[in-house]
């Protein structure tokens, strides 16, 4: 079962002198609408193809709209040997737990 992190959690994690990665696997038309900052975007059905950008020697907090998306690919992450972690409830929980000046949709 790969692990959860929950927004109030990755917000504090991301303010560390070594936060982990944030990989967004949301489609470049949802990043538009609303997006965190100094994410690796990389859309969900090309992660397979591009794992060399994926670093193993770092954490890896993987995130899209509500948390599907992002829960596979954790998976599929952990599954070759990637230190992952799934944000919890995606873009929509951060902004009704962190930063609700980002756009819902």
């Amino acid at each position: 079962m790969v692990q959860q992190i929950s927004p109030p959690e990755l917000q504090a994690r991301l303010a560390e002198a070594d936060p982990p990665m944030l990989l967004d696997v949301r489609e470049h038309w949802e990043q538009d609408i609303a997006r965190l900052p100094g994410t690796v975007d990389i859309p969900m059905n090309e992660v397979a193809a591009r794992l060399e950008e994926l670093p193993k020697d770092r954490d890896i907090v993987v995130m899209c709209r509500s948390g599907g998306r992002s829960t596979k690919i954790a998976e599929y992450l952990e599954g070759r040997g990637y230190r992952v972690a799934n944000l919890t409830g995606g873009i929509l929980a951060w902004v009704q737990q962190v930063d609700s000046s980002l756009k819902r949709y």
